[in-house]
């Protein structure tokens, strides 16, 4: 595939020596200390990688150990009911993503013997795996040189280029900038570098280490706005949909419920309609149960 506009004008700039030395000698001396960093057990990673989606690396960091502690591989996850899986996930949201990662625990014992796939397209057929966390586990459980965007690092290529980006052209960018022989460095120093200078909100363009090679500078509006990767502003929490339904998944891990209370726990008293259809849809995704007129947790109906 031919190279966007983009990135023939940019990547010239961005390969350059240069520019990547003065990120890694930056990234070296910056690194934050998290604890999924010091592993390249595929399975932690990915643990790690399901965890941290739209979810604050603080939260993450309580609950990352005690979960590879209780669940040190895909097997043992494979092992135990959604139920327990969703009662630990309290606190860290969207609790669709305990249920696919407990699914994809299942594929990986039926389907790879216990081991986590390396090939872009075999983690692509796990549940709840899309194209960023499959690159993050090829890069930082196995090295593989490719790029790694989310929405900090689609917002470092959008500034550094000047110019919104399509997916595409954002994708192919990362991969041909990363440092021959340290994918994982260089990811992660992309990472680093966009949660602590070159935030979202008021960067830190004077003690950025790659200034120079930026063509924004801050100066005039910001080209990350609607590129690709960069997240959207989310509906207020307060009274939405998210939040009812994490009220009712909070409390049935404290134990069943009838039916006829779950408008009362949800907050949406006077809203029969609204409550019997998320009631429906998190019985649909499997994170609910019914059992005549009870309401249980996942999969503890037997």
């Amino acid at each position: 595939m031919a190279s966007t506009p983009e990135i023939v004008e940019f990547q010239g700039v961005l390969e350059g020596e240069d520019f990547t030395s003065a990120l890694l000698r930056w990234a070296a001396k910056s690194r934050r200390d998290l604890p999924w960093r010091s592993t390249r057990d595929p399975w932690a990673v990915l643990v790690s990688e399901v965890m941290l989606q739209q979810t604050q690396v603080s939260r993450v960091e309580v609950k990352y150990s005690d979960f590879l502690d209780y669940w040190p591989t895909p097997e043992d996850l494979a092992r135990v009911k959604l139920s327990e899986v969703l009662r630990f996930w309290r606190g860290l949201g969207y609790p669709r993503r305990a249920r696919n990662l407990h699914q994809a625990a299942q594929q990986i014992t039926k389907l790879h013997q216990g081991r986590v796939p390396q090939e872009l397209g075999q983690l692509l057929q796990l549940p709840g795996v899309g194209p960023y966390t499959a690159r993050a586990v090829m890069v930082f459980a196995f090295e593989t040189e490719l790029g790694v965007v989310d929405t900090n690092v689609g917002r470092l290529l959008a500034r550094w280029c000047g110019s919104s980006l399509r997916p595409k052209a954002a994708q192919e960018l990362a991969d041909k900038i990363v440092a021959p022989g340290q994918s994982w460095d260089w990811n992660q120093g992309l990472f680093d570098l966009a949660a602590t200078v070159c935030t979202k909100r008021n960067p830190q363009c004077r003690s950025c280490p790659v200034k120079p090679w930026c063509a924004w500078q801050g100066a005039g509006k910001d080209p990350a706005e609607g590129s690709a990767g960069v997240s959207k502003r989310q509906q207020p929490f307060p009274g939405s949909n998210r939040q009812a339904r994490g009220r009712l998944l909070s409390a049935l891990a404290q134990g069943s419920m009838k039916t006829s209370d779950a408008a009362a726990v949800m907050g949406l008293l006077g809203e029969p309609c609204r409550v019997a259809q998320l009631v429906n849809d998190l019985r649909d995704e499997g994170l609910v149960a019914s059992q005549g007129e009870v309401l249980l947790l996942g999969d503890l109906v037997k």
